[in-house]
């Protein structure tokens, strides 16, 4: 069933483990997740980035997806189907109007100010239709890793959430999108100053790479929502490698990408046990 994030994430918040959000690129990689977190019995956040809605076509080609994907595997676990860092305000509205269940807004390249006047005029559209709203204060790491790690500041977030009524909080504390080069400089001090300070579900994202330690500590210290992508991009690639270095005269595109399946999979449920996610009851 599709639902929005406020209450996954917040029963997570509370009793210290995290909702995975695993991005979907097609239909093979969303049944995959599907498939995956049922077994598992873990709720799960579905996230899309503006690229891979236009890679499947549009944002009701990812809504009719999902629902169909949700309604012919019979699946009853929670879903969030969630805009995952929307650059602007008619993105936000273009998922919402389709039928995403949550939005993220990222306005972290913008001022304060900004960020707080567009992230309130998402949220005011998105409690009409029952949609979760994230925001991110500080600019996360792009696939590049920065000569110096990134982080919110601490005044900056307490001001911003005190703005606006967002669901959910991304803040910078050195993670970054993409593979880490090097040992990652993630400032958990500051990632609990804020818990304690806004008393919201936090996110982290570029969570990919990061060992089971900084993840649980994470978790600690108040994370709800985890973002995975690059693992499972590269289980699926290696997988699929493998298998066409073994069976060079198969052209079938379903066995092609049909070969990570497994590996996909067995990551998922690696995550869902990490995060604490798997044999919830909702």
């Amino acid at each position: 069933m599709l639902c929005n994030s406020d209450d996954l994430l917040l029963k997570a918040y509370k009793e210290g483990y995290a909702i995975p959000a695993y991005n979907i690129n097609n239909l093979e990689w969303t049944k995959y997740i599907l498939k995956a977190c049922v077994e598992d019995n873990s709720p799960v956040i579905l996230a899309v980035t503006e690229s891979a809605i236009k890679y499947f076509g549009g944002y009701h080609t990812v809504v009719n997806t999902v629902k169909s994907l949700v309604q012919d595997m019979n699946v009853k676990i929670p879903v969030v189907l969630h805009l995952d860092h929307g650059s602007s305000y008619e993105s936000c509205i273009k998922a919402i109007d389709a039928g995403f269940t949550s939005v993220m807004f990222d306005g972290s390249n913008l001022s304060l100010d900004e960020n707080v006047d567009i992230t309130n005029k998402i949220i005011e559209y998105a409690k009409a239709h029952d949609v979760s709203v994230e925001a991110e204060i500080g600019n996360l790491g792009a696939d590049e890793n920065p000569s110096e790690p990134v982080y919110s500041d601490f005044d900056e977030v307490t001001e911003f959430v005190s703005r606006t009524d967002i669901d959910s909080l991304a803040p910078s504390i050195g993670n970054v999108h993409g593979i880490y080069k090097g040992e990652p400089k993630l400032n958990f001090e500051l990632l609990g100053s804020i818990c304690k300070a806004v008393k919201i579900p936090l996110v982290l994202h570029g969570a990919s790479g990061l060992d089971e330690n900084k993840i649980k500590t994470a978790i600690f210290c108040g994370v709800s929502k985890i973002n995975i992508n690059t693992d499972l991009q590269y289980a699926w690639a290696s997988a699929v490698r493998i298998y066409l270095n073994q069976n060079k005269d198969v052209y079938d595109p379903r066995k092609i990408i049909g070969s990570g399946e497994k590996a996909i999979i067995n990551t998922i449920k690696q995550k869902n046990i990490l995060f604490g996610s798997n044999n919830k009851v909702y």
